[in-house]
């Protein structure tokens, strides 16, 4: 005769045995990179050489639903580059802003000696659909393009997963993490703003306060220099771009002329360029417009720079933000411009409704709910203007360098600054990171 403790001991350890079955089911099933490859269909995979640090190195031609909210709607290809090394290593994600140049880790991947993705944005490079409707170039669009891509490879990689990204591709980690905040463990954005309107006001200010007065006002007297005399630089700027071959049909060649000028403060700061480097009347012409060429950002203005960003401005003026131009500093001296804000760069004869909500709604997102964030910026660097403002209800971590402009990278942080973001990667991610030769 069985008696009570023996029945329960019985029924205990059923009882167990079918937790740990019930676990074993509900766990995924870790299959090899070539598995999941093999597993891509309308998709094209091909093998490429890659860097020494990898093992293998594959280049993929992801099909992607247009409309996510619609599986049966149409579809496009999006380039996905995969870095293997060990399935049993971490991940970095890379969510590329724009277009995907190419194949080369990242400082993060180096730091970390381990897997990579990078993913090119939609709408750039090989990644635009062969009928291209705006309405799918959003970030929500665009962070179920990532969210899909993590779910693939999840089961390839099941470790620690870390997303990056410099400037936009920044931006493009705190928008995937919104939408997704579970699908990876750290996310590094680098040198990304945070922008409340098409026309941040933010920008201003910051132009009006940005390093020394006396600095300002060089900057100042070269953009007024170079107006004041328009029949000296002008006709350079046209022999200039004429040979280049940058045409401008999207906007005039004066206007062009005038947007670098006003460009030339932005552009400036933004890339960290010296207030030694000014040159002033006593310069001869050829020195000042050298100098002026190589800040102005001549291309950005021109056809070929309006085709290649197009699909970021249409975001820029309906969703993420942007910047504009003070013409209150120039009164009498400005020819032809007349329009502050960038929607001659963006698709035209297309609506452009701004929504106002949308970068709010993630910089609550970011300020209550987005731990486990390590936001790197530069000091002087423009776009630190509309940076995210953490308020301490995270764990999150801002990492200011002094001084810093847009190349701001934690390979050229200060000793102290990189410890710190190495160190907290360490805590989080529960490893140990080799200093010795980053």
């Amino acid at each position: 005769m069985k008696t009570v403790s023996s029945i329960k001991d019985r029924m205990l350890t059923i009882s167990i045995i079918l937790i740990v079955l019930l676990q074993a089911s509900c766990e995924v099933r870790i299959i090899s990179l070539q598995e999941r490859l093999d597993t891509l269909s309308n998709s094209e995979v091909s093998e490429i050489e890659g860097d020494t640090m990898f093992v293998s190195s594959y280049k993929i031609l992801l099909e992607q639903p247009l409309d996510h909210k619609d599986p049966l709607s149409a579809s496009f290809h999006q380039k996905v580059y995969i870095s293997h090394i060990d399935s049993t290593l971490p991940v970095v994600l890379v969510t590329e802003g724009y277009n995907a140049r190419g194949n080369r880790p990242t400082e993060l991947t180096r730091l970390l000696k381990c897997n990579q993705i990078i993913v090119e944005h939609r709408y750039f490079g090989e990644s635009v659909p062969d009928s291209v409707d705006w309405q799918f170039m959003n970030i929500e669009q665009a962070a179920n393009d990532h969210h899909k891509i993590v779910e693939l490879f999840k089961k390839v990689y099941p470790g620690e997963w870390i997303s990056t990204g410099i400037s936009k591709g920044g931006q493009t980690v705190m928008y995937h993490s919104y939408f997704f905040p579970e699908d990876v463990d750290v996310r590094v954005p680098y040198v990304a703003p945070l922008n409340f309107s098409e026309e941040d006001p933010r920008i201003y200010e910051f132009l009006r306060n940005v390093g020394t007065e006396e600095c300002r006002r060089k900057i100042h007297d070269f953009q007024d220099m170079i107006l004041r005399n328009r029949e000296v630089y002008y006709p350079m700027f046209q022999e200039y771009t004429d040979s280049r071959g940058l045409a401008y049909t999207r906007i005039t060649t004066e206007e062009a002329f005038e947007y670098a000028v006003l460009e030339y403060s932005f552009s400036f700061w933004q890339w960290g360029w010296e207030c030694d480097d000014i040159p002033d009347s006593t310069f001869n012409e050829s020195d000042i417009f050298r100098h002026f060429s190589q800040v102005g950002g001549f291309d950005y203005f021109s056809d070929d720079g309006i085709e290649t960003y197009e699909p970021f401005f249409y975001q820029a003026l309906t969703e993420i933000g942007y910047y504009g131009y003070d013409f209150t500093e120039f009164n009498g001296l400005l020819q032809s411009v007349t329009n502050p804000i960038f929607t001659f760069s963006a698709p035209q004869n297309i609506e452009l409704d701004y929504n106002f909500n949308l970068m709010q709604d993630v910089n609550r997102y970011i300020q209550n709910g987005g731990n486990f964030f390590i936001f790197i910026y530069g000091e002087t660097d423009t776009w630190s203007a509309t940076a995210v403002e953490l308020t301490g209800n995270t764990n999150s971590v801002m990492i200011i360098k002094p001084a810093g402009s847009h190349r701001t990278r934690i390979r050229n942080l200060p000793d102290e600054q990189k410890e710190k973001v190495i160190s907290t990667l360490e805590n989080w991610l529960e490893i140990e990171i080799d200093r010795l030769n980053f």
